[in-house]
């Protein structure tokens, strides 16, 4: 039992998180609908946290979800009354089929990245390694001397993913990064790698580049495949 609660828990605080890339207008919207209703805070509170639930399950599961069957158990559930399942069980199989649908989804956002890939790689400058990493040569520097995996460097950079949507991008932050080679997705260890400092380069990284079926923050999704524009801006020795 405990499982199933922490299981749970873990689901609705992300859940939460999640509703930060809600559409707030829409949300709005409707609680000035219903604002009147609310008496006091545990209303406010217990509307808002419907709201957050609703939006979220909805976005997660889409069409997978069965609304009618899920609105039925959940009040059943809810009131106590008895149900066919127990929550150990249920959290089991939530986990089982929601793990399907995460890899669903990765297989077609890695097909979607092997097509734009398979374009790519025809247009004039776009070198292909051996590891499947793409890159183009945007800009060379003066510097003479390539950071070896275990060094630290310091670079500006602007991901996106396929279709020009911005994830990440130390450029808009208006401050360089800096990492060690080693310690960052395989297409960035590889392809810096390839640079002089004052290089800027365009890096194209297939999923199993990147981050593989894993999601990174609320942008990255599984299976994605990757832009960086990196510009090498010096070597910090470890």
């Amino acid at each position: 039992m405990k499982n199933s609660i922490l299981a749970f828990a873990l689901l609705l605080m992300g859940f939460v998180s999640m509703a930060q890339t809600s559409n707030p207008s829409k949300l709005d919207k409707k609680a000035m609908v219903s604002a009147q209703e609310l008496k006091n805070a545990a209303d406010s509170a217990s509307y808002a946290y419907a709201i957050v639930m609703a939006n979220n399950i909805n976005r997660q599961l889409g069409a997978e979800l069965n609304k009618e069957v899920f609105l039925k158990t959940f009040e059943s559930a809810f009131k106590g009354e008895a149900v066919s399942m127990t929550p150990d069980d249920a959290a089991k199989l939530f986990t089982e089929y929601n793990k399907g649908i995460q890899a669903r989804a990765a297989q077609r956002n890695r097909e979607d990245g092997q097509r734009f890939l398979a374009e790519n790689k025809k247009r004039p400058g776009v070198i292909t390694t051996a590891s499947g990493l793409q890159y183009e040569v945007l800009k060379k520097g003066t510097g003479t001397e390539h950071p070896k995996e275990t060094d630290k460097v310091e670079v500006h950079y602007h991901g996106t993913l396929i279709d020009g949507s911005v994830f990440d991008s130390s450029v808009q932050r208006g401050a360089p990064a800096q990492f060690v080679l080693n310690g960052v997705i395989k297409g960035w260890t590889e392809g810096v790698q390839l640079m002089v400092p004052g290089d800027k380069f365009k890096f194209f990284l297939p999923s199993e580049l990147a981050y593989g079926d894993r999601s990174a923050g609320q942008k990255i999704k599984p299976g994605s495949t990757l832009i960086f524009e990196v510009e090498l801006l010096q070597i910090l020795k470890q």
